[in-house]
């Protein structure tokens, strides 16, 4: 039961930063106009200070090396394959714009700026789950701007292999992971570790914070009303991380690893879709209302999954 208290805990802590956000909205201290600014410094800042973060508070060894190499493949395999399934059982009614969303929206998760804190208090005595937290985002941004974009549009032209690439997230992994080959963790300086890692712990505040003032604007009648969005929600907490456990729980794997796939696989709907629906003017209602009422009911869902652990 200490995992489901460890979990329960942790979420309704990262809810809890919603608080502030909608508060200051709904005084009209905050506008949601200001949101792509606040948005900006997340995606751009704190989040790659996360992720140097974490590779430079582990020490190098060739064991936690290859298994954070296995681990990006088989999370790419796991998302890649669950997409094609749920494509496969949707394919007849794929032209309905609501059935893609669907589809990307039970497989990308908010894997990073929720999951990394939630790994690190259930797993404490495995520093290398914060390095895998990383290394999901990296093989999950593959799929977003590739097969992610092509569900969402239907239109290969928006395909960006090189936005796939080339993006915040892998070039914040080009930037730590050679400092970890290194072995930065003894090296670097004490006061810039602590520095980029205090710009690393903002993330989830600032996203839940985000989070909040979209909540805000929301028409709650609308969030909890529409059944289509449960569907995607039933996808996202319970049936992805289930299969994402299932593929991995008889392989000889450390018990970190899979338990690192199970609660990142069962992390709420990635805020990145609304960022995409909105680009291209695709169910942006549906995908915040995914994201929105996927994230509070995550407080149900993960300590549950996390007796597995």
């Amino acid at each position: 039961m200490d995992s489901f208290k460890i979990a329960f805990i942790n979420v309704l802590i990262s809810l809890l930063y919603m608080a502030p956000g909608f508060i200051l909205c709904k005084t009209k201290k905050a506008v949601a106009s200001h949101l792509s600014t606040i948005s900006a410094i997340l995606i751009y800042a704190c989040s790659p200070c996360m992720i140097i973060s974490s590779f430079i508070s582990l020490d190098y060894s060739l064991v936690n090396l290859l298994n954070m190499a296995l681990f990006f493949v088989v999370s790419f395999v796991i998302q890649l394959v669950f997409l094609l399934l749920v494509f496969l059982i949707f394919r007849k009614k794929f032209t309905i714009s609501k059935y893609r969303m669907l589809t990307i929206g039970s497989v990308l998760g908010n894997c990073g700026f929720f999951g990394l804190p939630l790994i690190k208090a259930l797993l404490p005595d495995n520093p290398e789950v914060a390095c895998y937290s990383s290394i999901y985002v990296i093989s999950m941004n593959i799929l977003v701007f590739t097969a992610g974009i092509y569900c969402l549009t239907q239109d290969k032209k928006y395909i960006s292999v090189k936005a796939a690439l080339i993006n915040p997230t892998a070039i914040s992994f080009l930037v730590a992971f050679p400092l970890y080959l290194f072995g930065a963790s003894n090296w670097l300086p004490t006061v810039l570790k602590d520095s980029i890692g205090l710009l690393g712990k903002m993330t989830t505040p600032m996203c839940m914070f985000i989070l909040g003032i979209r909540l805000a604007t929301m028409d709650f009648k609308k969030l909890f009303t529409n059944s289509f969005v449960y569907f995607a929600c039933i996808g996202k907490l319970i049936v992805f991380p289930l299969f994402a456990y299932v593929c991995v729980l008889f392989l000889p794997l450390p018990a970190s690893f899979k338990a690192s796939m199970l609660i990142l696989a069962a992390t709420p709907c990635a805020s990145i879709i609304l960022n995409l629906a909105e680009i291209h003017g695709k169910e942006t209602e549906m995908s915040a209302n995914c994201i929105l009422l996927s994230t509070l009911l995550c407080i149900l869902t993960i300590p549950v999954l996390a007796l597995l652990i």
